[in-house]
């Protein structure tokens, strides 16, 4: 198990990034850098590879809707040379909301424009010559465009020819294309006792067509850590973001944070939770959501406790499990 955390979206990004180059001497592994429509998070990601030596830095998520395929594939490369080969990509289709409402681009085909933006990224760091028809089309066809784009090879040489790719996904579809093509799987409010039942299939399937090369998937899952005597209501401060996302990262009838709830079992809740915060009782919306919820999806508590009663429960095509919101000295932090 390694441990990571996640930056906040919406704090002072110097100040974050000389905080967790503490936490790199402490022990931190892995931190995760946020973007919605804040500041972007290659800048952030670039500051912490200056600022660091050892933890890895991945992007938590970067939406494949925002930048084409090959800017991603530069950006990453781009970070894994400053950081002398610590970057982790992480991909995500974010949402309707972001996508259509701050990008102005129509949310569509996220499965298919996930499957090739991986693809592109691969070749462009192996330095092929990128020749793609899809629903991303390298280079332009005649007819479109001056006529005069050329297939290009990327002109550096990458520090690694593979830059780890984690793919942020909830459905079923996409967890399968997750578990077939990604090295690493992003989950949100992972609940290890209930994930085999609510992705256990999913899991299955795509690893049954997931190439050997790849090594087992890396899961990356967790949430609050706190280790000691007197851990009394830290759990409670995860209690808005769950309500933002549960409540406010969606519509009705649109939401992937609350179905995953009510795939869990708490449909009800979900819904409560929902319409308090569109209603814009945010405060009552983060009392709403379950203890028990809180509870399965944390790491807090004395040693013994987090040691052998709340573990991570292995799931299909799992190497590890990441506790990805914590830090030493800190716990509590926005999620991705």
């Amino acid at each position: 198990m390694r441990i990571a955390t996640t930056l906040a979206y919406a704090a002072d990004p110097r100040a974050e990034a000389d905080a967790v180059a503490a936490w790199e001497h402490d022990g931190l592994d892995v931190v995760w850098v946020p973007e919605a429509y804040g500041f972007d998070a290659p800048t952030i990601m670039g500051d912490l590879a200056a600022k660091t030596s050892r933890l890895e830095i991945g992007s938590a998520i970067l939406p494949v809707y925002s930048r084409t395929p090959a800017l991603l594939a530069q950006t990453a490369a781009g970070l894994d040379a400053m950081s002398g080969g610590r970057a982790i990509l992480g991909l995500g289709a974010s949402g309707p909301q972001v996508v259509e409402g701050w990008h102005g681009i129509a949310y569509d085909r996220p499965l298919g424009r996930t499957r090739e933006v991986i693809e592109v990224c691969r070749r462009v760091w192996r330095r092929e010559t990128l020749v793609h028809d899809g629903i991303y089309r390298l280079p332009l066809p005649p007819g479109e465009g001056t006529g005069l784009g050329k297939p290009l090879k990327l002109l550096n040489r990458p520090v690694r020819d593979r830059v780890p790719i984690y793919v942020a996904s909830l459905g079923d579809k996409n967890v399968r294309m997750t578990a077939e093509l990604a090295d690493g799987w992003l989950p949100f409010l992972f609940d290890p006792e209930r994930a085999a039942g609510v992705w256990g299939d999913a899991l299955e399937a795509g690893t049954a067509r997931r190439a050997g090369d790849l090594g087992p998937l890396e899961i990356v899952a967790g949430g609050l850590l706190a280790i000691g005597p007197d851990v009394t209501g830290l759990r409670d401060l995860a209690r808005p973001s769950i309500a933002l996302y549960v409540g406010g990262m969606g519509a009705k009838g649109r939401n992937f944070y609350h179905d995953l709830l009510g795939r869990y079992g708490y449909a009800a809740e979900a819904d409560r939770i929902q319409d308090l915060y569109l209603a814009g009782h945010r405060a009552e919306a983060a009392a709403a959501v379950p203890a028990d919820l809180l509870e399965r999806i944390s790491l807090i508590g004395p040693e013994s406790y987090v040691r052998t009663g709340c573990g991570p429960t292995a799931t299909p095509a799992s190497r590890s499990s990441t506790s990805r919101r914590s830090a030493p000295n800190r716990a509590a932090s926005s999620p991705p």
